[in-house]
């Protein structure tokens, strides 16, 4: 077979890999509008905003000491994930829950994270290991002093950790993307009794099982772990009904 020819006066890519930022590169300098995007995601995820909330531009641009402009920016990829609703003449508020974004969110995030389980099993070293059953231990301190903002931040270390062992850190920047839909779920769920616990005995039982190098294991108990969002659903539309849009049956969730 000959070689292809070569076009006289084209310069040709050096066989090197690319120098300059990559797809999950989230290190760069971020502007005004990424700021506000971030702040706002947080406290709605987080609740600090409930649904039905009144976004203000005014005041958040006087918070941040900006124009309008960049918090238009912001809500407005907001509202591309569902977080605000922009109702003309009326105003931007948090949007409500709708119940049918669960199970697409929770599929592509369980086939991601399967597979994680499932190499983190093949991959582990003694050290990362151990870097696990620490992050699970800040867990349990966590949920036992029932502080919600300190575990939140050891389970999203908890997941971080996985695709690192995993051998792709760069996987936790993507799930992040996907699980955005389920966050509001899991904030309203996390305070019921036990649950912290329950969640922190979840994620022991995924090291055990990475740790035993059982891959079939990880694998089911990672499944395990992210299927029991979907009873901690119906328990909190039953207790925050005006958060959410039924928009699928309710007992959908659990059928399958």
């Amino acid at each position: 077979m000959s070689a292809p020819p070569h076009t006289p006066g084209r310069r040709r890519a050096a066989n090197t890999p690319p120098s300059g930022s990559g797809y999950f590169d989230t290190a760069g300098r971020k502007t005004l509008a990424d700021q506000i995007y971030a702040q706002l995601h947080h406290d709605i995820t987080h609740l600090t905003l409930p649904p039905g909330t009144p976004v203000l531009e005014r005041e958040i641009a006087a918070q941040f000491q900006a124009s309008r402009t960049p918090v238009r920016e912001a809500v407005l990829r907001l509202a591309k994930e569902m977080l605000v609703e922009v109702v003309p003449k009326s105003g931007t508020f948090v949007a409500r829950i709708p119940l049918s974004v669960l199970p697409e969110a929770l599929l592509a995030r369980r086939a991601l994270e399967r597979d994680v389980a499932a190499r983190a099993a093949q991959r582990a070293s003694p050290a990362q290991i151990l870097r696990l059953r620490a992050i699970v231990e800040e867990g349990r301190e966590a949920a036992l002093s029932d502080t919600q903002e300190a575990f939140d931040h050891t389970d999203s270390a908890f997941h971080a950790q996985l695709a690192e062992v995993a051998g792709f850190p760069g996987l936790w920047t993507l799930i992040q993307q996907i699980k955005t839909p389920m966050d509001r779920f899991r904030h309203l769920s996390l305070p019921a009794a036990g649950r912290m616990e329950q969640v922190v005995h979840e994620h022991a039982a995924i090291t055990d099982a990475i740790e035993a190098s059982d891959v079939r294991r990880a694998a089911a108990e990672m499944d395990k772990h992210l299927q029991q969002l979907k009873h901690d659903t119906l328990k909190t539309l039953e207790t925050y009904p005006n958060y959410f849009i039924v928009d699928i049956d309710p007992q959908s969730l659990i059928s399958d």
